[in-house]
């Protein structure tokens, strides 16, 4: 299993891909990578992927977070995958290679009806 996981971070590194879709993320997430929301808190605080952490996007454009490792996969979400997929180059440059932005956001991860964590809107 570990080889496979290995296999397939090499091959989507290899081939430059910065962006993955909800299905490659998803893949990513059942693997161990972790989920890093770069929105503000507020908006964090409104919707999020399970076990997600929030360190928005200028705190990380300051290079490396100690809550990241450098040896997992980092699968990094805004709203539409703007933000989050300008944050991927630095992160990669600051030792953090296996860095992948969500394409469409969590806008895309909704459309595919993927599971996020709300607070309770009340009974």
């Amino acid at each position: 299993m570990a080889l496979a996981v290995i296999f397939y971070e090499i091959r989507m590194r290899a081939s430059g891909l910065t962006s993955i879709s909800a299905a490659q993320a998803v893949r990513v997430i059942n693997q161990g990578g972790k989920v890093v929301d770069v929105r503000d808190k507020e908006n964090f605080d409104a919707g999020h992927i399970v076990d997600a952490i929030n360190i928005p996007a200028a705190q990380l454009s300051n290079g490396a977070n100690k809550r990241l490792k450098k040896n997992r996969p980092l699968l990094l979400v805004c709203d539409n995958g703007s933000r989050s997929g300008q944050c991927v180059e630095p992160l990669r440059k600051a030792g953090y290679e296996s860095t992948f932005s969500l394409q469409g956001g969590l806008t895309a991860w909704e459309r595919e009806n993927l599971p996020l964590v709300r607070p309770n809107t009340g009974p």
